[in-house]
């Protein structure tokens, strides 16, 4: 965008992160509000066009200042506006031009919150004006009183939200005249007559008011109670039934903000909207750190299923991709490890993902696809892989289990367990190949079962690192001083809590271990917690600020393990065929 360049946009101050420097939990009776009107030559805001500025800085029922000026817009005035304002060119020959006003208007309105009748028109033009000429927008909070009559008044009070209409419904002691001062002191008026209304809909602060304005269901604005009187912490929230059957959980660092933007214009999802309608109460749990209330979130969906979240439900889903026992073993697709398997890859989201990954396998080594269960005495049939030469024909005994344990099974137990070197060269060789041939579509297939390959291998070595781990004490600076401590055995956060600021944490260290939970070691790269509440902690012990304090063992991963592969992963995820071929080593 050249420099200059005004572009439309979403209404600023209506943004939750506009702020202007009020508090938006500030009381409407302290609040300073500065109400603007213009008047314009009319058309789309292009950086001129203003005629005049009229605006009034009230709080607290009281006058505390007024502005108010022509503009010179420096282009002739059309005639239907001089009939309708009576600002004549003349009138504004003598005027400064806006770029003179805005540096007063904008010391005018600092600190303040600003409301006009229609406020996108009036505050389009502002900054619309202040990008052409160089001047900062300060991103105030906006209140827009014809908004906020659409909420607060019926159909039966007034036939419309006009400015002369609501002046007369309120008797302003102000009548507008399409004359900026004039229409800015009826706005204010009008304003105070809309917070007079806000009390019944128990709208008390600024942020409040600027939510009530915008467009919400009547079921939002119904259920606004249930947001009532939660907690500012980190943790879990429960919306439940009137059964009390959970509908959906989620989590925040502060329960109630989060709580509350459902209930505003922002939350336009359809199925959060029938979850709010079914919902009777919130229920909050409120826990030492954020990664304390993700796992509980976790941990609560997948204990309940709630109907209304979509993700992280049902984690006993997972599937592995297993090495299968006997002299000519083969990959199969199960639900769970027994204790005894040794050569698995996963867990996998789903099937199909597990079959990718099987069919990359099987496109770099000569492992058998047939689910026969082969003797090393009876002599069965050979398949149509084994004339195309894709099998090496062990049901034909033409080949020796120790020879197919070595050509086929080893490179499968390698790559999953430590090194996937040959997997990998295989796959970039057969891409090479195909990509040379013009075979662009079969490379792109067999770049999608190498990156399946790689992404399940990174990630089970990635798990297995931390879950060998009996146990582990970890700590991060807390925003408000302290330190946020977390106890992890076995890839499952035992215990966690916060340290007081300026208190040696090593206390509360010892008290989160004597009440911590007893975790057992299991089998498997994820035994006693699920693989996305181990990635959660995976992810906050990685973070630079996170500082590793004791460890009953060392954390270590293969020197020559997947991981290396990781900017390859990224290339077969996201690029061409042809940026793989020079990848082989």
């Amino acid at each position: 965008m050249a420099p200059g360049e005004y572009v439309q946009q979403t209404l600023a101050g209506l943004d939750p992160t506009a702020g202007g420097g009020v508090d938006p939990a500030l009381p409407l009776y302290a609040t300073t509000f500065v109400v603007v009107d213009l008047e314009t030559t009319g058309g789309a805001p292009d950086g001129g066009g203003i005629t005049e500025i009229g605006a009034v800085k009230v709080r607290g029922g009281e006058e505390l200042g007024v502005l108010a000026t022509l503009v010179n817009p420096g282009v002739p005035i059309p005639p239907f506006i001089t009939v309708l304002t009576g600002i004549t060119q003349a009138m504004l020959i003598p005027a400064p031009p806006i770029e003179q006003v805005l540096p007063s208007f904008l010391e005018f309105i600092a600190d303040a919150v600003l409301v006009a009748h229609n406020a996108p028109y009036d505050v389009g033009f502002l900054k619309a004006a202040c990008a052409k000429h160089g001047y900062r927008w300060p991103n105030p909070r906006v209140l827009d009183t014809a908004a906020l009559a659409r909420r607060v008044l019926t159909r039966d009070e007034v036939p419309n939200r006009k400015l002369g209409t609501l002046a007369a419904y309120f008797r302003t002691a102000t009548q507008p005249t399409h004359r900026a001062l004039d229409d800015a002191k009826a706005t204010v008026d009008v304003l105070h007559g809309l917070i007079g209304r806000l009390g019944g809909h128990r709208v008390d602060t600024i942020g409040e008011a600027i939510e009530f304005a915008r467009a919400v269901t009547p079921t939002q604005r119904r259920k606004r109670h249930l947001a009532e009187g939660l907690p500012k912490v980190p943790g879990v929230y429960i919306f439940r039934a009137a059964d009390d059957r959970p509908l959906y959980v989620g989590t925040s660092g502060d329960i109630a903000t989060r709580v509350r933007s459902y209930f505003t214009a922002a939350e336009k999802r359809a199925r959060i909207s029938e979850m709010l309608a079914a919902a009777e109460r919130v229920e909050a749990v409120e826990c030492a750190h954020p990664l304390e209330a993700e796992v509980r979130e976790l941990r609560l969906i997948a204990a309940h299923a709630p109907p209304y979240n979509r993700r992280s439900k049902f984690p006993e889903r997972m599937v592995w991709l297993k090495l299968t026992d006997g002299p000519y073993p083969r990959l199969s697709v199960v639900r769970s490890l027994a204790p005894g398997d040794t050569a698995y890859l996963g867990p996998f989201r789903s099937k199909q993902a597990a079959e990718l990954a099987a069919a990359g396998f099987h496109d770099a080594v000569p492992l058998r696809q047939c689910t026969h269960r082969l003797s090393l005495r009876t002599v069965t049939p050979a398949c149509a892989l084994a004339e195309l030469g894709r099998c090496p024909a062990p049901c034909e005994h033409r080949i020796t289990p120790e020879e197919y344990d070595h050509r086929a099974a080893a490179p499968f137990r390698t790559a999953t367990a430590s090194d996937p070197q040959v997997v990998v060269d295989a796959l970039l060789a057969r891409i090479e190949t195909l990509s040379a041939g013009q075979r662009y579509e079969e490379a792109a297939v067999v770049r999608s079962r190498l990156a399946a390959v790689l992404r399940a291998s990174v990630r089970m070595q990635r798990l297995a690192g931390l879950t060998r781990i009996a146990e582990l004490t970890a700590a991060r600076r807390a925003p408000g001083g302290g330190w946020e401590l977390a106890l992890v055995r076995h890839g499952r956060l035992a215990g966690a809590g916060v340290s007081p600021p300026g208190v040696h944490p090593r206390p509360t260290i010892t008290a989160i271990r004597a009440t911590a939970e007893t975790v057992e070691p299991g089998h498997g790269p994820v035994p006693r917690a699920s693989a996305e509440e181990t990635e959660r902690i995976l992810s906050w012990l990685e973070r630079p600020e996170t500082r590793l304090v004791e460890m009953s063992s060392e954390w270590s991963s293969p020197v020559s393990g997947a991981g290396r592969f990781r900017d390859l992963l990224a290339k077969a995820e996201n690029g061409g065929s042809h940026q793989l071929s020079t990848e082989r080593s």
